[in-house]
């Protein structure tokens, strides 16, 4: 990804319609890859496996840490167990991280921003 399209977002946060195919579904729109969702807003997201996910992978997690209370962690077709090291870091700042395969993921978000929670989601594509 290059850095003009890292700049690339939707503006807001919305519920995801559809995954698959290597992206997803959501506003009318498609997205193909890896997806970031922030309370603020949603943009392509460098990661392809989940032991990708580290710091640099959640930059803008930690930035925004002051507005997100729940992190989903959609780890494509894998359960994994998230880092200790890195969920430390994200209690810290008071963030909760839930790590689980991807379909799960996507409804337990879409439902929690249906609620008006303070949640973030990283997703993995599957194909």
């Amino acid at each position: 990804m290059s850095d003009a399209d890292s700049d690339r977002h939707l503006p807001s946060a919305v519920p995801i319609d559809a995954y698959g195919n290597g992206g997803f579904r959501f506003a009318d729109m498609s997205h193909r890859g890896s997806l970031l969702c922030l309370p603020d807003s949603m943009r392509a997201w460098p990661v392809e496996r989940a032991d990708q996910i580290d710091e640099q992978a959640l930059a803008l997690v930690f930035s925004n840490a002051d507005r997100i209370d729940t992190l989903i962690i959609g780890t494509g077709r894998e359960v994994i167990l998230f880092p200790n090291p890195l969920r430390d870091k994200l209690r810290a700042l008071g963030i909760v991280v839930d790590a689980m395969q991807t379909g799960p993921a996507i409804r337990v978000y879409n439902i929690m921003i249906g609620e008006g929670r303070r949640v973030a989601a990283g997703l993995i594509a599957v194909s």
